[in-house]
C-alpha cells in the first residue's frame, strides 16, 4: 500500500511526562495501517524515502493546520447499552417529574404500538424526595410497561405494568447486591437498585431482544463514538449476547469499526463453587476469542466486579454514614470477593473494580494486595473504577501498588451533582474527584465516560476535565477548578492513558512510528483554544488503521 504523508498539522504525539510540555510534530507518515514516521516535514519525507520499496510515490495530504492528536481511547463503556440508550427517551435534561411524564407521554404517542416504552437518564434530583414510585409514571401510561434506566445506570425505574410483565410480586426475593424497593406495606414501590435492576428489569428486557437487536444498538454505538472521534474502548459489560453481535459484525463487515478490550461483569451469587465457576468461563472465553477471526479486534482483557452502588442512592459504601443515617454493604464483601480475584489474578485477567464509596476503594486495594501476597509478583494493571469519594491514603496506596485510576470528568459535571453532594452533607460533598491528588501521588489515570451513564462526547468531556465547570448547564459553577488538568494532561489521559488502562499501548494511544494509525483531526487546538471552545468544536475526521472511518460534514 502507498505511504501517505499528512503535513501542516500540528499533531500532538502524547509522548510527553505528566506535567511537561506537550510534544508536537508538523507531519506523519501512514504506511499499511501504521505510523511510519512522525516530525518535520522534511524528517518524514527523508523517513520515507530511505524506507525504500513501496507501490508508488507516497501521497501528501494537506492538514490546512488542523490539530492532530491521537484518537480517543474511552477507556469505560458500555457500548449495548449505549447504543440502545441512543434509541430510546432521553431524560438527562429533564427538571421535574412533570417533564419526564410529558416525554414519556409524547413517546408513547408517537408509537402506540409499541410494546413497551424505554427511557434513560433520569436524575434523582429531577424527583421530589428523590423517590421515584411506578404510581408516578402511571400516571401518565397506566397500560403499557416503562422501563426508565438512572443516569447512573445503577437503578432502574418502572411502572406498575412493567412489574407485572416481569412478575414482581412482595414475594419476590432481593438479589445478592440489590433491593426491590418496598413501601411500608411490603410491596414493590416501582425502583429497583443495583442487581435488582440488572437480574430482574434489565434480563428481561435482555430476554426480548434479538440478536439483530443487539447488532442495531452496537452500530449505533460505533458511529456514534467515531464522530465523537473515538477509535477504540474499553467495554466494561460485556455479555454472552454482546460477544454473538461483536461476532455477527465481524463476520458481517470483515473487522470492527475500532478495536475493543472488553471486561466481564461478574455479579456475586452468594455461592463461591459458581462465582469459580465464572472466572474460569471468562478464561476459556478469553482463549477462545484470541483463536477466532475476531481477535485482531475484539480481545477479553478480564473480569468486572462491581464491588458498590452509586452516592446518589446511598449504595455505595461509605467510612462514614450518609446525611440520612443510612450506609450500605458492599455488593462484594471481603470475603465473596478475595477467592474469586485471587483465581482471575491467577489466570492473568486484568481486574476492574467498580468502587464510588471511600470505604469500597480500600477494600479493592485489599484485593490487590492479598492477590500480589498469595499469587507471586509479576505485572499488574488492575484498576478501580470511578473513584468519586476517596479517602487521601488509599491515592497513596494505589500509587504504591500500581493501580490505574480509571475516573469520568462527565460525573462531576455540576449540572448533576446536586443531589450527590445532598447525600453526602458533609465536608465529603466538596472533597469529591481528587484528580490533583492522584497525579502528586503518581498514579496512572485514564479518564473515559462510562457511557451511557453520561454524555459519550469527547470533547465535552475533556472541557469538564480542563475546567470542573459544567458540559450540560454552563451557567453553573465549576466543581472545585483547582482539581483541574492541563490540556496536555488531560488529552494524554484520554489517549494514551486509555491504551495503558486497557491494555493496548503496544498497538495505539500515541502517534508513533510502529503503532497502528488511529488518530483524529479536529478544527480546533485544545493546547491554545480557550476551555469553553470545546463545547461547539466538532472532529473533522476520524482514523482507523489508517483508513477514514468518519468525516464531518
Amino acid at each position: 500500500m502507498p505511504t501517505t504523508i499528512y503535513r501542516n498539522a500540528v499533531v500532538f504525539t502524547a509522548e510527553q511526562a505528566l506535567g511537561q510540555q506537550p510534544a508536537l510534530a508538523e507531519a506523519f507518515a501512514v504506511t499499511d495501517g501504521a505510523f511510519s514516521a512522525v516530525g518535520s516535514l522534511d524528517e518524514v519525507r527523508a523517513a520515507v524515502s530511505a524506507a525504500g520499496a513501496q507501490e508508488g510515490a507516497p501521497t501528501e495530504v494537506d492538514l490546512a493546520g488542523r490539530f492532530v492528536a491521537p484518537g480517543v481511547i474511552d477507556s469505560h463503556t458500555h457500548l449495548v447499552g449505549f447504543g440502545e440508550s441512543l434509541a430510546r427517551v432521553q431524560l438527562r435534561d429533564c427538571a421535574s417529574l412533570e417533564e419526564m411524564q410529558q416525554r414519556l407521554s409524547a413517546a408513547r404517542a408517537a408509537d402506540p404500538a409499541a410494546q413497551r416504552v424505554l427511557g434513560s437518564g433520569w436524575l434523582f434530583n429531577a424527583i421530589a424526595d428523590g423517590q421515584p414510585t411506578a404510581a408516578m409514571i402511571d400516571a401518565a401510561l397506566p397500560d403499557v410497561p416503562v422501563y426508565l434506566d438512572a443516569n447512573d445506570f445503577h437503578s432502574v425505574w418502572v411502572n406498575s405494568a412493567a412489574l407485572r410483565e416481569m412478575g414482581i410480586t412482595r414475594e419476590t426475593p432481593d438479589p445478592v447486591g440489590g433491593e426491590i424497593v418496598r413501601d411500608a406495606g411490603g410491596e414493590a414501590t416501582g425502583l429497583l437498585l443495583e442487581t435488582a435492576g440488572t437480574q430482574y428489569a434489565r434480563a428481561y428486557l435482555l430476554a426480548q431482544t434479538t440478536e439483530a437487536d443487539i447488532v442495531a444498538a452496537l452500530d449505533r454505538a460505533f458511529a456514534a463514538y467515531l464522530a465523537a472521534g473515538v477509535t477504540g474502548v474499553t467495554e466494561m459489560s460485556l455479555n454472552a449476547e454482546e460477544v454473538a453481535g461483536l461476532r455477527a459484525i465481524v463476520a458481517r463487515d470483515g473487522r470492527l469499526p475500532f478495536p475493543i478490550t472488553a471486561h466481564w461483569i461478574l455479579e456475586p451469587t452468594g455461592d463461591t463453587e459458581r462465582d469459580l465457576a465464572g472466572v474460569t468461563l471468562i478464561t476459556e472465553l478469553r482463549d477462545e476469542i484470541a483463536a477466532s477471526p475476531a481477535a485482531d479486534w475484539l480481545r477479553v482483557a478480564g473480569v468486572k466486579f462491581i464491588m458498590d452502588g452509586v452516592i446518589d442512592a446511598c449504595t455505595a459504601t461509605m467510612l462514614a454514614p450518609y446525611a440520612n443515617g443510612s450506609n450500605a454493604e458492599p455488593i462484594w464483601t471481603a470475603e465473596r470477593i478475595l477467592p474469586v480475584a485471587e483465581a482471575a489474578d491467577r489466570a492473568g485477567l486484568q481486574i476492574a473494580m467498580h468502587a464510588i464509596g471511600d470505604r469500597t476503594s480500600q477494600i479493592a486495594l485489599d484485593v490487590v494486595e492479598h492477590c500480589a501476597v498469595v499469587n507471586g509478583p509479576r505485572a499488574r494493571r488492575h484498576r478501580i473504577e470511578h473513584l468519586e469519594s476517596v479517602a487521601d491514603d488509599t491515592i497513596t496506596r494505589m500509587g504504591e501498588l500500581g493501580v490505574i485510576a480509571s475516573m469520568q470528568p462527565v460525573h462531576c459535571d455540576p449540572a448533576v451533582l446536586d443531589n450527590w453532594k445532598a447525600q453526602l452533607g458533609d465536608e465529603r460533598q466538596e472533597l469529591g474527584f481528587p484528580w490533583h491528588k492522584f497525579r502528586e501521588a503518581g498514579v496512572a489515570m485514564t479518564l473515559g465516560t462510562d457511557a451511557p451513564t453520561a454524555p459519550h462526547a469527547a470533547l465535552p468531556n475533556l472541557y469538564i476535565a480542563l475546567t470542573g465547570a459544567s458540559a450540560l448547564a454552563p451557567e453553573r459553577e465549576p466543581y472545585h477548578p483547582e482539581r483541574v488538568f492541563t490540556p496536555a494532561d488531560a488529552l494524554t489521559a484520554v489517549t494514551a492513558g486509555g491504551a495503558f488502562a486497557g491494555e493496548m499501548d503496544a498497538t495505539t494511544g500515541r502517534i508513533r512510528p510502529g503503532l497502528h494509525a488511529n488518530f483524529i483531526v479536529l478544527d480546533i487546538n485544545p493546547l491554545e483554544a480557550a476551555p469553553e471552545a470545546l463545547l461547539d468544536a466538532g472532529v473533522h475526521r476520524s482514523y482507523v488503521l489508517g483508513e477514514e472511518r468518519y468525516r464531518s460534514a
